[in-house]
């Protein structure tokens, strides 16, 4: 008996909350007379008017033969390629990394902008790169939840215009991967208690390592434009944009290629197995390199420069082999004994 009236209330609870659509950004609109989106300086100005900050690194005497459009990971920002950048200029690529919406100094700080809005986003600064630089080879790479957010795009039917993709340990762990009881706790806490922000507890953060260079995570840590308390109606967004990016691997046509580390503790080995099994089913061109040394921040690891160097080799040709001799990931996901759904 406790039990149906424990399920009836459940049920009454999701019922009522499902009353509430979870919070994300309202829609900007441009001031009078505004240009469209366009390059400053600081910022990259979207078509709404958005300012999104952004870091620019590329060489100093000639112009670039690539231009890699760069997404942060979740509750980071623009700074996440500070070590990938300048790497990168020096093999004359530029790099544009910039504060998604909701993140760093972007509008809305704290507060989800949507799929849509994100995606949408990155079209407009892929073609702000190609109109700067019709000649270059364009190419974004997307890390962890910026991996999800190029997932999406390109997964659509309106794809951003690059010539390369570039997936850094992309999130996917979706709904389909939380288990009914996550995915009840958060539909509920998002729409009764969307606003309130919590930081992980302790125990999680302590025993969870994003990457193996230990100075880089204090140094993230300690940052000011890090995001340490996460609402919960962004909590819930970041899982549905991770459900359309483990569900649009396989749609994904051009030249792209996921990469991944072997000891990533943050998307775990099960959500990315199943995300790439479905893109092996839908017969998607995507390529991936497993690094067997490799953690969750692949472009800020110790050994950070083996992925510097098969990003700059597959930038200039596809289909050669990888300088790091990587292998492909489903096969050492369905070997590891370590892989749980």
């Amino acid at each position: 008996m406790k039990a149906v009236v424990s399920v009836t209330a459940l049920a009454l609870t999701i019922g009522l909350s499902a009353c509430a659509t979870p919070h994300i950004q309202p829609q900007m609109t441009p001031p009078p007379g505004f240009a469209g989106a366009h390059v400053e300086d600081r910022a990259l100005v979207m078509s709404d008017g958005a300012r999104l900050p952004y870091l620019r690194w590329g060489p100093v005497d000639h112009a670039p033969w690539a231009v890699i459009v760069a997404l942060h990971g979740m509750n980071d920002h623009d700074a996440s390629f500070r070590l990938a950048g300048p790497w990168w200029a020096e093999q004359g690529i530029e790099t544009w990394s910039y504060d998604q919406r909701g993140f760093g100094a972007a509008p809305g700080r704290g507060v989800w902008a949507g799929r849509q809005r994100m995606t949408d986003d990155l079209r407009e600064i892929t073609a702000l790169a190609r109109a700067h630089y019709p000649n270059a080879v364009i190419a974004v790479v997307g890390e962890s939840m910026g991996g999800s957010v190029t997932a999406a795009a390109f997964g659509s039917d309106n794809p951003p215009d690059a010539d390369r993709i570039i997936l850094l340990a992309p999130g996917v762990w979706g709904w389909s991967t939380q288990g009914p009881l996550n995915s009840v706790a958060l539909n509920i806490a998002a729409r009764a208690l969307g606003d309130v922000a919590l930081e992980p507890p302790e125990f999680i953060t302590r025993d969870i390592h994003a990457s193996s260079n230990t100075l880089e995570l204090i140094r993230n840590g300690r940052d000011p434009m890090s995001i340490l308390s996460t609402r919960f109606d962004t909590v819930y967004g970041l899982v549905d944009l991770m459900e359309t990016s483990s569900r649009s691997l396989g749609r994904i046509r051009g030249d792209a290629i996921l990469m991944y580390g072997a000891h990533d503790e943050i998307v775990k080995k099960g959500p990315m197995r199943i995300a790439l099994e479905r893109a092996q089913a839908e017969g998607g061109s995507l390529r991936t390199a497993w690094y067997p040394n490799g953690w969750h921040l692949l472009n800020r690891d110790l050994e950070a420069e083996i992925v510097y160097r098969d990003v700059v080799s597959w930038l200039k040709d596809p289909s050669a082999p990888l300088p790091s001799g990587a292998p492909e990931v489903l096969p050492q996901l369905k070997t590891s004994a370590a892989v749980r759904p």
